[in-house]
């Protein structure tokens, strides 16, 4: 019979999705075409409004709201915060801005949709052109960055009320004085600018926006607000800092940008997952922050996001968390994806072709000076040398360079389309990102496929519809086993020995010849059919990483991942928004792999059966969140009042078979299907436990006149993961602002624009450090009886371990105070200081073994405390014809584990081989994981050193030391060494995070330049096998100790090492992990418009780049970039050299 254990997916499903995303698509793109509004229509809207004594401000967003209705207008040239008074019961909108405007001094013109304000001219103002003989004509144009017209922006001579806005397609005319006229140029989002009108009469202005205007919208869970209203700490990166950035993961672009958050992508194999902290590790268990995309929370999964997608992340750092309650302790991350922009429909590509390879290997030994180390080794152990002639065996076998591929290929296309107006908003894209490995890219690959969808259609004034739908599929091979010693290509280049051959011609003439001919059938060869060559002096899991490769070939991982969410929004009345949204992610992911015969040393075979593996896997998760969300204003008193529900459930489900014995020896045989005995067969499933979670949740936010700010916030979830003691938990914060520059008595200067003062306190949770019922007692079997006689053995069962109904979340504390300030309109800074103190941090309680349990329980026990400061800064300008950005952030944050629990004083962190001790522990009064072992204080450079070494009795410290051998620190001073003399040596976590970014334009190029770096972090090197004397060698040990050398810090060889120089964790190990790495230099030109409106194309952009251009650090290993502090191998981040087109139609 046949054996199937596919699961397929869905495809039909799929398809049906996608052929009604696409009709939605072309429906809503003949709307747009449909309801275009012209003036008049727009003038002869009836309107019906009655406010009294209110800010034309108020006036203006009541008529945008209520309306449908967009003004355009600068603060420099209206008086918005004018009081105003107007009654109209279903009049036509021109009278209503008669009434409102004119009378006020304000001028209205309709573009388009868009009615643009700016100030009336009076005969005052007014300019008699003929009595000013040397007027000068200007004509001009104004801007954005991406060449687009600025619509309604105030042009004004500077020093008179002489001024004009621009029309619907930027441009402008102005009679002005004369050459010594000063133009300066306003609009709201961006810099204000000055221009010297000199001998033009014809000039083209380039607005720079600024990315930290008061205006510009963040999200804060479940809603938006203005960042001049903020009252938490959240620091954003928005689609402006990406659009030039070559980002295959959507977590990078977090990577230094953003203070207080920790980016470290701790393998650089195609599709590996960065590990992302905010404020620092805030448990034990999971510090994993919480991400939102589009209002959906997904557990992780973010590949499933393109980057060229998303217009926005904000980072949710302080207690403003609180909204997500029992999972927000780690920070929440939202992901906003790009909606329509207003106008037609734009096509637009960005893609770009690239190659790779590392930047930097560790340095080696030849094999000439492998074999003078190897008999330097044995002869210090008293043992004959093995190699008579070094120097005969030439430089031998680089392994590194086997491996690596300076080539290895990327390419990233992206197509896109949008449009939107007035009634329908839609966007949809499609994806395609194809990545080599830089190591034995045959086994290292990846390649990704996104669609996404996003439209929504306001079918009435009071109710819009709309959803947001992304597809992804990931094939990827990754099979390389790396930052293990055991064995993979990284872990054999780096200890294998550079005698053995890559490729046997001569099987007879090596040392090592019955190997061959002994296990002929089975041992690997490359496509000429030569053997691969067989180490005879290195073996266990350290093989030929090329023999290795080929027993991997074609096996692959996969995942599908769908992300979709629908939503209605109702505005029953002014100022009210009810809001429900349903959402859902489903993943199909598995994988799929094959074991040939094979021999690769007398360790590493399988010389028995093949085999293949196949797994396919399922999860599931839902959300309904519904939310009604009232605004309101009086007069000075502005308020915000959020009420809502959520209910979340996850469950999943596997299956997964084996099949031994299969007649083939390559994977694209064994992936078919066989008829196969039962015998041969091993099958087995599960179902993840279901999890659900509802919540209920509130917010208000007030500001008295702009000046005054208070957001308070309260959420109660209840989980199916705490214990039946405590099923909900409340988490509440309260945040405050002061904005001081908009009080009367504060300095009006030009050198300090703005000045807010923040605070926040509240209680956050982390519940993604709990399973599914991990409060209750679970029953096991194995616990196995022998009765009766004859003895017969009968299963037993029993309790794993005892219940805990009181297990709860981990519930962390959040303090912060903070500012925000611009200086000289174009510098901003905000900078923080927090405290997070995490309590109730889950782990197991000993129990005595006569208790009779055969596990331990979960508890409550452990608090954690991080605490820091933050600083970012901006800056950017714009001289004549050339424009730059500079920004830069640095953190500073500490760690301490400050109690674990009267049973236990720490955990062990990492091992080594030959060593019964740890590599670091996580101890109260450390960082997590801090390095522990032993400190050397150099080498002994002779016996009378050794014999010197004593303890207060006069005894020898270290009897068995000899010449060459560590000097042992004698921590507790009690005239001996051993494991009571190690000590704390090093921080895993850097002390200061930190990141700089440079962007520059003149004419049509432009210059992007980006940089990030830690400070204050060790690295413990541990990728050589200390259990297999002969491992290859690093260059340091070319300076060993010997009679010849016998000033060296560096240890003498030894095979045997009595002193366990090599084999105690020590400082010897580690090194600096600062770095400063040049993430991305950019060089872009922008084609003519002349040319490019022959081909009717809006914009063109070609560009060269290079990611990880260069690492200044003084670590020796692979790349300094490292979670966790260990280094067995990492796989390193890739240098990238590309070239690309970005084009707008």
């Amino acid at each position: 019979m046949k054996f199937h254990l596919r699961n397929p997916i869905p495809w039909y499903q799929i398809m049906r999705i996608t052929f009604i995303q696409i009709f939605l698509l072309a429906v809503l793109s003949s709307m747009a075409y449909s309801n275009t509004i012209n003036a008049q229509n727009v003038l002869d809207k009836k309107v019906t409004l009655s406010l009294s004594n209110m800010t034309l401000q108020d006036v203006l967003n009541y008529l945008q709201k209520n309306d449908n209705v967009k003004f355009i207008y600068s603060n420099n040239a209206i008086n918005v915060n004018q009081q105003v008074t107007v009654n109209a019961v279903n009049q036509p909108l021109k009278t209503v801005l008669d009434q409102v405007l004119k009378t006020n001094g304000i001028s209205y013109e309709v573009l388009k949709d868009r009615i643009v304000l700016g100030k009336l001219a009076t005969a005052e103002t007014t300019v008699n052109y003929a009595d000013v003989k040397a007027a000068t004509p200007i004509t001009g144009k104004v801007v954005d960055q991406n060449g687009q017209a600025v619509i309604g922006a105030s042009v004004l001579e500077k020093g008179t009320t002489n001024g004009i806005t621009t029309d619907i397609n930027g441009n402008f005319k102005l009679n002005v004085a004369g050459p010594s006229s000063v133009l300066v140029i306003a609009y709201i989002g961006f810099n204000s600018q000055e221009v010297a009108v000199g001998d033009q009469t014809a000039l083209t202005i380039t607005l720079v926006e600024n990315v930290k205007s008061l205006n510009e919208v963040v999200v804060v869970g479940y809603g938006t607000q203005k960042r001049g209203s903020v009252t938490g700490a959240i620091s954003s990166v928005k689609a402006a800092d990406l659009q030039d950035q070559q980002l295959t993961r959507i977590d990078d672009a977090l990577k230094g940008r953003t203070a207080g958050v920790n980016v470290v992508q701790s393998s650089g194999a195609p599709g590996s997952a960065p590990t992302v902290r905010v404020r620092g590790v805030t448990s034990i268990n999971n510090s994993n922050p919480l991400y939102v995309i589009d209002g959906v929370v997904v557990d992780g999964g973010l590949d499933l996001v393109n980057p060229n997608d998303v217009e926005s992340i904000d980072v949710l750092k302080d207690a403003a968390a609180s909204i997500y309650g029992s999972r927000g302790s780690n920070g929440v991350i939202f992901i906003t994806t790009k909606k329509g922009k207003q106008g037609p429909p734009k096509v637009s590509y960005n893609g770009y072709v690239g190659w790779q390879g590392p930047v930097s290997k560790p340095e080696l030994v030849n094999a000439t000076q492998y074999a003078t180390l190897r008999n330097q080794s044995l002869t210090n152990d008293g043992k004959a040398a093995l190699f008579a002639n070094p120097s005969a065996l030439g430089t031998g076998t680089n392994w590194q360079d086997e491996i690596f591929s300076n080539s290895a290929m990327i390419q990233n296309h992206n197509l896109a389309l949008n449009g939107a107006n007035d009634k329908a908003n839609y966007y949809t894209s499609f994806g395609y990102l194809d990545q080599k490995g830089i190591v034995m890219p045959e086994i290292s690959n990846y390649k990704k496929f996104t669609f996404t969808v996003n439209t929504s259609y306001k079918a009435k004034k009071w109710l819009t519809v709309g959803e947001n739908f992304t597809y992804s599929y990931v094939r990827s091979r990754n099979n390389l086993n790396t930052n293990s010693v055991f064995g993979g290509p990284l872990s054999s280049a780096l200890n294998l020995d550079p005698i053995t051959p890559v490729t046997i011609n001569d099987i007879n003439a090596q040392p090592n010849a019955s190997t061959y001919i002994n296990n002929s059938a089975n041992i690997i060869r490359n496509a000429q059919g030569l053997p691969y060559g067989i180490s005879n002096y290195v073996s266990q899991e350290i093989t030929n990483p090329l023999a290795y490769t080929q027993t991997q070939n074609g096996n692959y991982g996969y995942a599908t991942n769908l992300l979709g969410n629908a939503f209605v929004e109702v505005e029953p009345i002014a100022g009210l928004k009810l809001r429900s949204q349903i959402s859902a992610k489903q993943a199909y992911y598995g994988n799929e792999s094959f074991t040939p015969i094979y021999y690769l040393n007398s360790s590493t075979s399988n010389l028995s059966n093949t085999s293949f593996y196949r797994e396919n896997d399922r999860n599931l998760s839902w959300n309904i969140d519904n939310t009604a969300t009232y605004s309101r204003a009086f007069g000075k008193h502005n308020f915000t009042a959020l009420i809502g529900t959520s209910a979340q459930k996850q469950s999943g489900s596997g299956i997964a078979g084996t099949f031994i014995g299969l007649p083939v020896n390559t994977f694209a045989e064994a992936s078919a299907n066989y008829t196969l005995a039962n015998v041969n067969k091993i099958a087995n499933g599960f179902d993840n436990q279901p999890y659900t979670l509802a919540s209920t949740f509130a917010r208000l936010t007030y500001d008295y006149d702009g000046k005054w700010l208070f957001t308070g916030i309260i959420r109660r979830d209840g989980s199916s993961k705490f214990g039946s003691n405590n099923v909900y938990g409340v988490f509440p914060s309260g945040q405050v602002g002061y904005v001081m520059s908009k009080e009367s008595w504060f300095p009006q200067n030009s050198f300090v624009n703005y000045f807010k003062l923040r605070g926040s306190y509240g209680i956050v949770g982390n519940e993604m450090s709990l399973n599914p019922f991990q409060y209750t007692a679970t029953i096991g079997s194995g616990r196995n009886y022998i009765f009766g006689n004859p003895e017969t053995v009968y299963v037993g069962y029993s309790p794993n371990a005892p219940s805990n109904p009181d297990l709860q979340w981990e519930e962390t504390r959040s303090a912060n105070i903070g500012f925000d300030a611009t200086f000289l309109n174009n510098l901003t800074v905000t900078f923080d200081i927090y405290r997070k103190l995490t309590k109730g941090m889950l782990q197991t309680v000993q129990l005595p073994a006569y208790a009779g349990f055969a596990g331990q329980p979960s508890a409550n026990i452990g608090d954690m405390e991080n605490k820091g400061v933050e600083l970012n800064l901006g800056y950017n300008n714009k001289i004549g014809q050339f424009s730059y950005n500079i920004g830069g952030n640095i953190s500073y944050n500490h760690n301490e584990v400050t109690y674990l629990g009267s049973q236990i004083n720490f955990f062990t962190v990492g091992s080594v081989q030959s060593s019964n001790y740890e590599i670091g522990r996580t101890a109260v009064g450390q960082p997590v994981g801090a390095f522990y072992g032993f400190q050397e204080l150099g080498t002994f450079k002779s016996q009378a050193e050794v014999n010197a070494y004593t303890s207060s009795t006069g005894a020898l410290i270290q009897p068995n030391a000899k010449a060459g051998d560590f000097k042992w620190q004698d921590v507790n001073n009690d005239g001996k060494i051993d494991a009571s003399d190690r000590k704390y040596l090093g921080n895993p976590l850097p002390t200061f995070t930190y990141g700089v970014n440079l962007s520059a334009n003149y004419k049509s190029f432009d210059l992007r330049l980006f940089g990030q770096g830690v400070w204050g972090n060790k690295i413990y090197q541990a990728y050589r096998r200390l259990d297999i004397a002969s491992a290859n060698y690093p260059v340091a040990a070319l300076n060993a100790w010997s009679t010849e050398n016998p000033t060296s810090n560096y240890p003498r060889l030894s095979d045997a090492d009595p002193n366990n120089n090599f084999k105690n964790p020590s400082n010897f190990y580690l090194q600096s992990g600062a770095y400063f790495r040049i993430k991305t230099l950019q060089v872009g030109y922008a084609l003519p418009s002349t040319f490019l409106k022959k081909a009717d194309i809006q914009r063109a952009r070609i560009f060269l780049s290079s990611n990880n251009l260069a690492t200044i650090t003084g670590y020796k290993g692979y790349d300094p970039e490292i979670s966790g502090g260990i280094d067995m191998g990492i796989y390193p981040q890739a240098r990238t050299f590309m070239v690309g087109l970005d084009i707008t139609l």
